[in-house]
């Protein structure tokens, strides 16, 4: 049982990991970049950093909306669904150890944001600036962090585990037999 347990709380050392990668970045840009401007680039310009703040969601989203109905929406809402994250996460035994890294993943991610939320009347601290050469239509790609990069990347990878997941338990599911619920 204790053996169990240790196995659930392993992943949570990438929670902590991320949350204190991120906050030291943000922390880093804050204090070394002035507000909405463009410190060092890298590649040209295709990698530059920038010292943003996004009082919205994913793509500045929302950003033009109260500060009761954002604090509602963009910070209750996200502590909702990193608490129905936690019940999933505890209460299923059959997540696989990927699932479980990935979820601590996303976890980390959130709570990153939610800690700007929470504390920066600014909005989140976004940072990295990544040109995209107008594909979609966009010259560069929506400014993000580091807490933005992890939920994407551990969704994805979720997401695609899941996917395998299901798909292998139908191939090796046994067939029903022939005309069994046939009437």
């Amino acid at each position: 049982m204790e053996k169990k347990l240790k196995e659930r709380l392993l992943p949570f050392i990438l929670t902590a990991g991320i949350i204190l990668l991120d906050q030291l970045t943000k922390w880093i840009v804050t204090v070394t970049i002035p507000k909405w401007s463009v410190g060092p680039s890298f590649f040209g310009d295709f990698l530059r950093i920038i010292h943003v703040y996004n009082p919205g969601i994913a793509f500045s989203i929302g950003g033009g909306l109260s500060a009761t109905v954002r604090s509602f929406l963009f910070g209750l809402m996200p502590l909702l669904v990193i608490a129905v994250m936690f019940v999933i996460y505890f209460r299923s035994n059959d997540l696989t150890k990927l699932q479980r890294w990935s979820i601590a993943g996303i976890i980390g991610g959130g709570l990153g944001n939610l800690i700007d939320r929470f504390f920066r009347p600014e909005g989140v601290v976004d940072f990295i600036d990544v040109k995209f050469y107008g594909l979609f239509g966009l010259e560069r790609w929506p400014t993000f962090n580091v807490a933005d990069a992890s939920v994407v990347v551990c969704g994805i990878l979720l997401l695609a585990s899941l996917i395998f997941t299901i798909k292998k338990a139908k191939e090796t599911a046994p067939e029903e037999k022939e005309g069994t619920d046939e009437k």
